[in-house]
């Protein structure tokens, strides 16, 4: 069996039971960063082998790993939330699917919900863009965005955070409101609401540092 196991985002207690009793169990971890998960692994005293599973390996290496998961039960982790949310993944399952492998995914940690519901913003509907493309095709998908007719979720890096939230205003317009949060789960977890012309004044006065999630209303909220 496969087991897709979220990890904490921030604080440590976010981890469930069940996914500390699956660390334990298993055969082998597959790994976004064997050194970041090291960590992990070491705070809940599990030593459950760990081998590396990654977005520059993962094509190579979905299809020996599921079929290890024949015989075995591994477990896959990203670095923080929940494998294939933006994280390595998707190959590694849609291979045991094709081979017959059970998956089981478990519920747990991951950043953009909390960040949605913190947001103020409805989201009995919601859009969950991820990472924008940092050039190609970029201008264009914010684009589309802007005409969505409900809430959108964008993932981001604090260094772009300004250049994306000015690309915002130009495409959807300065009044449309948004919230930012960022080190969701950590000792300094924040959240802006406003505008995002009021956001981007906020940010150029104090820039951000750590993981960003972007919120922004629809276009006809």
């Amino acid at each position: 069996m496969l087991y897709v196991v979220p990890t904490p985002v921030g604080n440590m207690e976010d981890i469930t039971l069940r996914a500390l009793r699956i660390l334990k169990e298993v055969s082998l971890i597959l790994a976004e960063d064997t050194r970041t998960s090291s960590v992990l692994l070491k705070h809940f005293d599990i030593h459950t082998p760990l081998r590396s599973h990654h977005k520059f390996n993962e094509h190579e290496t979905s299809d020996a790993m599921a079929q290890l998961a024949i015989s075995q039960d591994i477990a896959l982790i990203s670095d923080a939330g929940t494998p294939g949310i933006s994280d390595p993944g998707f190959m590694l399952v849609r291979a045991c699917v094709e081979k017959g492998v059970e998956v089981q995914c478990l519920p747990g940690a991951t950043a953009f919900v909390p960040a949605l519901v913190d947001s103020g913003l409805p989201n009995d509907r919601f859009f969950f863009e991820g990472f924008l493309p940092q050039k190609k095709g970029r201008q264009t998908r914010l684009q589309q965005l802007s005409q969505l007719d409900h809430t959108f979720i964008i993932y981001e890096s604090p260094f772009r955070l300004q250049k994306t939230l000015e690309q915002l205003a130009e495409v959807a317009g300065k009044e449309r409101r948004a919230s930012v949060s960022r080190e969701i789960s950590k000792v300094h977890e924040d959240t802006q609401r406003g505008t995002l012309e009021e956001l981007i004044e906020h940010f150029k006065q104090q820039p951000a540092k750590g993981e960003i999630v972007i919120i922004v209303e629809g276009k006809n909220e």
